[in-house]
């Protein structure tokens, strides 16, 4: 596993754009793990974009798990990647203290654009 400066970093920083729909996925998962709301912007195409986007930085991504991936390599225009993205955030006072733990499981549809991989949508599972 590369470290974040040179992995998603490099994305995030715009010194490279993401080769393959995998690499946009877990650059994205970064991006929400480290409150980069810029990035997931940048990287939504513009047809499905939501007008605002509220990370909860309460909330604390602990780990990814890529399930498959279908086209999405450097010559393709479309992709799909299925993943689970797991979670922690704070329990609600009333039922108990620590931390209250889940996972986001998604197929994530991707398109590429002028050369440029962009997130269309996805559908939990």
């Amino acid at each position: 596993m590369l470290p974040y400066a040179v992995c998603c970093g490099a994305l995030h920083r715009a010194e490279r754009s993401a080769a393959t729909a995998e690499e946009l996925m877990r650059s994205r998962y970064a991006a929400f793990a480290v409150g980069d709301d810029a990035y997931l912007v940048r990287t939504w195409h513009p047809r499905t974009r939501p007008p605002r986007l509220d990370l909860d930085s309460a909330t604390r991504w602990t780990g990814l798990t890529v399930l498959r991936t279908e086209r999405g390599a450097v010559d393709d225009e479309d992709g799909l990647v299925e993943f689970v993205a797991r979670w922690t955030e704070p329990a609600a006072p009333s039922t108990s203290t620590g931390r209250r733990r889940g996972q986001l499981h998604e197929v994530s549809r991707f398109a590429r654009r002028a050369g440029r991989w962009f997130y269309l949508d996805g559908e939990q599972r």
